[in-house]
């Protein structure tokens, strides 16, 4: 446990963390890449490179450094990010290595005003922090390794099927090279794949929700194009779109996440996805449809139009099969679109359509997609008065800001 002045020496550091932390996380990983390449087969570089690590880190950091004197408060944080870090293959030994280019990124940012007193305080601090993620994390290894089917690391995995679902998004059905059962997941988790490619110096890892239910003989993702090929995105998303066929082998980490749907709840759910965020959706909804066929569910879905519109036919057979209400919304219909009534209404989800709907009180809300998405939809609920505890979300890569 860490003294009172240790305490107090990391506190006067939270504004400086404000105004300077991600300047620091990003001198950070500029070092820590350089004396140790080989941690770029692990790190998203995309996420790099858009800065959205960066910005992550920083607000890990200075959340640290705030709640130092009482870590429970952010116990929920360590958890989602350890669960990241169980995904990729984060190992203990990999946190010293951290923390000494942690230090010296806050020594080159801060200079003098870096004093020998505030280094020591956070070299102190940084350990017990390092001590709580390897402490969670070492369950979690040890939970995807000895569970039933379960396996350490990452193992390959056959592409069984490979289905064109829209113009931009194809799913990837994934069975065990070894023929063994697969774990059960939870509905809203994802696997980790591991991707070598041609030309590439680094390996690249990309995290990709579960699209289907659990207890089938395979796992089944769904992934979008990214328009940009050149785009470290692009880079993956198109190498899984055009040279990845069926019959390859993708090496695959157990499912991971905490963005999760409670089975045993009955409370009315609403599951609210823009674009390729539909995919933890569509695997929340029909297993809610099978397991509680008379639980209340309105499934809302929003794209640009048909075209664009995946696992359409999933999310239909699922609500045929419960007590679910599927409302699609289409910002650009086709002229088709609008001849066949593929969708329910044209526009935008907004406050007000949400107000006049949907039933809020009781309602757990889940929503997924794009950052401009995920904000509007949490600005919305929480402008309606849909307390926090009942907003559950999920970004697709480092967590975000929703501007709470």
């Amino acid at each position: 446990m860490l003294d009172m002045k240790t305490i107090e020496v990391i506190k006067s550091t939270v504004p400086v963390l404000e105004e300077h932390g991600e300047k620091i996380t990003t001198v950070f990983y500029q070092q820590m890449f350089a004396a140790h390449p080989e941690l770029l087969n692990i790190f998203n570089h995309a996420n790099q490179k858009q800065g959205r690590q960066q910005r992550a880190l920083a607000s890990a950091v200075y959340a640290a450094a705030k709640y130092i004197d009482n870590l429970e408060a952010i116990l929920p944080a360590v958890r989602q990010i350890a669960h990241k870090h169980r995904s990729l293959g984060i190992l203990p030994e990999h946190y010293p290595i951290v923390g000494t280019h942690l230090l010296a990124a806050i020594k080159d940012v801060l200079g003098d005003a870096a004093t020998d007193e505030i280094l020591g305080a956070w070299g102190e601090a940084y350990q017990v922090i390092a001590d709580a993620f390897i402490s969670v994390e070492a369950e979690m290894y040890d939970q995807a390794e000895n569970q039933q089917g379960g396996w350490k690391g990452f193992k390959n995995f056959e592409v069984a099927r490979k289905v064109k679902e829209s113009d931009v998004i194809t799913s990837f059905y994934l069975t065990p090279e070894d023929g063994k059962d697969l774990p059960e997941f939870t509905p809203g988790q994802y696997i980790s794949v591991k991707l070598e490619i041609s030309g590439q110096e680094n390996t690249h890892i990309r995290q990709y929700s579960l699209s289907d239910a659990p207890r089938k003989d395979y796992y089944r993702i769904s992934v979008k194009r990214e328009s940009n090929p050149d785009h470290p995105d692009g880079i993956v998303s198109n190498y899984l779109h055009d040279s990845v066929e069926e019959g390859d082998k993708l090496p695959v980490s157990a499912p991971a996440g905490d963005f999760v749907v409670n089975t045993d709840d009955k409370t009315p759910l609403v599951l609210l996805s823009g674009g390729v965020g539909l995919t933890p959706m569509v695997s929340m909804l029909k297993t809610v449809a099978a397991l509680q066929p008379e639980r209340q569910v309105t499934f809302i879905h929003a794209t640009s139009n048909s075209r664009m519109h995946a696992l359409r036919e999933d999310a239909a057979a699922a609500a045929a099969q419960g007590n679910v209400k599927t409302v699609i919304f289409y910002d650009n219909p086709t002229p088709e679109d609008q001849e066949k009534a593929n969708y329910d209404v044209k526009g935008y989800v907004t406050k007000e359509w949400l107000k006049d709907n949907i039933e809020l009180d009781e309602t757990d809300f889940f929503f997924c997609g794009p950052v401009p998405f995920m904000k509007h939809v949490n600005t919305a609920l929480k402008e309606l008065g849909v307390p926090g505890e009942r907003i559950h979300y999920e970004f697709f890569g480092p967590k975000g800001d929703l501007g709470e």
